[in-house]
């Protein structure tokens, strides 16, 4: 029998774990391509023998998603598998029309064929968007446990954007570990605040393998903590799913693929920014909540900020530099640089855009939203190299710094300077330190064992 031609759509992510779980050693499928979009310059590689498996000794080409209809046609694809994360809807039966008409099946794979079952109790983090607050929610739930004498060992949705085989297992336990595995800005920003808490965080391409190293690490384990990227539902079967919903962006809960599927398989739903969002939206978000999840647990939740030298803000022509795929694929239009700004009284937010350089120019094409905020992009040195530039060539009396890592360790900002800082505080009962505290009785971790 012939194999099923399958093309795997992703964003090196997602699209290497569906074909490690579903498709590696399946030989009813033939996988004949990767293709890549949302994250710059990651097409034009090879899924590489090493992690492909027997059935494909020469590896698996990665291909721009642009050439998606061509490729259908080329390789005579039967089926193609949508396999990244925060996309509208609208985006999805768009790409769907445009796999379809090019005489192929869209599949979209769901948990049962892509979860791996850990022998650890697993909580998951996740989010209906890019930018909710979901990695400071992941601190929170890492800080309880380990208070109550329960070893968390971390586990990072993947962002796997240089040598794929060598990048097979991470382990990051200290700062030097950043550079040890050669990590981007975007990843320094994910495993940074864990590494800063003592936290030790695990990340790859082959997390089957990154599990059974997680389960047995040398510091101990007692729990695997998911910390999920984008909006992208686990890898692993959870005891305990915590979706974080955003009410600056109130309705994309229910209308971004696959953010719905985390708040439908939610057991404890973290609507978080209140302080800082309108009511109606607040309203908006617990609304929808109820209608798809009414068995839900809601916690309210606040992010406020704090700032090193908010004296370098007052008053001051400030340039803001935010997290990079919070601006980008998140769509967001602001973060807490901003919020630091207006709280502060900046005198002026300083558009960038007139001296914005190289790639980063190129980002500000793909998402004219971003306005004139700085996102901070560093996927490669060229974008580390263009970030600085452009920060160096607008005059302004200080800089913000909005992202989660110290800005100042990886390019040089010339400017005075100021790190603003966030963290999840929840409003009043019930919260994350009941829901944990049920779940370590539960499964008689720490104190109880």
């Amino acid at each position: 029998m012939a194999r099923t031609k399958v093309i795997i759509m992703g964003a090196a992510g997602r699209d290497f774990h569906n074909f490690n779980t579903f498709y590696r050693d399946n030989d009813r499928y033939e996988v004949v391509a990767f293709t890549a979009t949302q994250i710059p310059d990651i097409h034009g590689r090879k899924y590489p023998p090493e992690l492909a498996g027997k059935l494909y000794p020469q590896g698996i080409p990665i291909y721009d998603q642009s050439e998606l209809a061509d490729l259908i046609k080329r390789y005579d694809v039967d089926e193609c598998v949508l396999s990244y994360s925060d996309v509208h809807y609208e985006y999805v039966m768009n790409l769907s029309s445009i796999v379809n008409a090019a005489g192929a099946n869209f599949t979209l794979l769901g948990p049962k064929h892509t979860m791996l079952k850990s022998s650890k109790p697993v909580i998951a983090v996740c989010a209906t968007r890019t930018g909710t607050g979901k990695s400071q929610t992941s601190r929170k739930v890492a800080e309880i446990l380990l208070k109550q004498g329960v070893r968390v060992v971390a586990v990072r949705h993947p962002m796997p954007y240089g040598d794929l085989a060598a990048q097979k297992v991470q382990r990051y336990s200290s700062i030097e570990d950043l550079a040890k595995h050669k990590c981007t800005i975007e990843e320094m920003e994910e495993y940074e605040p864990h590494i800063e808490r003592g936290n030790v965080i695990y990340a790859g391409v082959d997390y089957e393998a990154i599990l059974r190293e997680a389960e047995n690490d040398p510091e101990g384990c007692d729990v695997i903590l998911w910390d999920g990227g984008n909006n992208d539902f686990p890898f692993y079967q959870t005891d305990l799913l915590i979706t974080v919903a955003d009410p600056h962006r109130a309705g994309h809960e229910v209308t971004y693929y696959p953010g719905e599927v985390n708040l439908r398989m939610a057991d404890v739903v973290v609507i978080n920014k209140i302080d800082s969002a309108a009511p109606e939206n607040i309203e908006t978000v617990r609304r929808n909540i109820r209608r798809v999840n009414p068995n839900a647990l809601i916690i309210d939740g606040a992010s406020p900020i704090r700032v090193e030298n908010p004296e370098l803000i007052q008053g001051k022509r400030v340039l803001i530099v935010e997290d990079g795929p919070t601006l980008t694929h998140g769509e967001m239009k602001l973060g807490a640089g901003t919020i630091a700004a207006q709280k502060y009284g900046a005198a002026e937010i300083v558009d960038p855009r007139p001296k914005v350089v190289g790639k980063l120019a190129e980002t500000y094409e793909i998402y004219p939203h971003i306005g004139a905020l700085v996102p901070a992009m560093g996927y490669s040195d060229e974008q580390r190299a263009d970030l600085e530039a452009t920060i160096a060539n607008v005059d302004c009396d200080a800089v913000i710094i909005g992202t989660p890592i110290d800005l100042n360790r990886v390019v040089k900002i010339n400017q005075p300077n100021t790190r603003v800082y966030y963290d999840l505080q929840e409003i009043g009962s019930p919260n994350l330190e009941e829901v944990l505290a049920d779940f370590i009785n539960q499964h008689k971790l720490g104190d109880q064992k």
